[in-house]
């Protein structure tokens, strides 16, 4: 790189910025997060891949409560992506406190996305390696959005950021967001994770939130009970869809 790669500052004489490029790998090469906007909300979806046995379940979490009507999905470098969380739980904050109402999900998007853009901009600083995606449910209706390590903001319809995102938008494409309900999507998103989970990696444990009326339109963590059933559904896609190849 002939020493273009040792500041966030510096261009390449082709105009690219190695070290943002870095932290986009970064991401890349972490665990699956998908979201998907929905008819009446928004669901979130995280493959956490286990490193240990020693591990207690539910530790670790990429998926955050934020404010009550909006949560985000980690994916990337873990303590990047949960500082990125805890700015957007200040952000939260700080506008109820001065304006005395939920902020708005273009505002609080924004906001995350310059936040994450400043340490681009500095040479005594670095890119976070990390992507968020930002689900929200307020006035507007339901919302999803993502912030990505150069601060890139986009609203989508549906998204996924990791390994298996390639894979993941393929079969995103393929549903029908705007008819389907977060009770519907689980399933789906659970098959979507699954499908897109690579079998050289370690056992994953999968994560799921939504923002809609079954959980009183907060954000809140899926139903284990749920979870297991969206799983034990997937799984049986996953066989169904071995058989249509051989």
């Amino acid at each position: 790189m002939s020493g273009y790669d040792q500041s966030v500052t510096t261009f390449s004489p082709d105009g690219r910025i190695f070290q943002v490029e870095y932290a986009c790998k970064a991401v890349d090469n972490s665990g699956t997060t998908v979201g998907l906007c929905c008819l009446d909300g928004v669901v979130l979806g995280a493959e956490k891949l286990i490193q240990s046995k020693m591990i207690v379940k539910g530790s670790g979490r990429r998926i955050m409560r934020v404010d009550k009507h909006c949560g985000v999905g980690l994916a990337g470098l873990v303590f990047d992506a949960r500082n990125i969380a805890h700015r957007a739980q200040s952000e939260c904050a700080q506008y109820k406190d001065t304006y005395k109402t939920p902020i708005p999900s273009k505002v609080l998007a924004e906001r995350l996305g310059l936040f994450v853009h400043m340490f681009t901009l500095y040479w005594t600083v670095r890119p976070y390696g990390a992507s968020v995606l930002l689900a929200v449910k307020d006035a507007d209706g339901p919302a999803l959005y993502g912030i990505d390590s150069p601060g890139t903001v986009l609203k989508y319809y549906g998204h996924a950021v990791g390994k298996g995102a390639r894979q993941a938008k393929g079969m995103i494409e393929k549903m029908k967001l705007s008819e389907m309900t977060c009770v519907e999507a689980i399933k789906h998103l659970a098959h979507i994770i699954h499908k897109g989970h690579d079998e050289k990696d370690k056992n994953f444990e999968l994560e799921m939130s939504w923002i809609c009326p079954q959980s009183n339109d907060e954000h809140s963590l899926v139903p284990p009970e749920l979870i297991a059933e969206a799983e034990a559904w997937a799984k049986e896609q996953l066989k169904d869809d071995d058989d249509d190849d051989a």
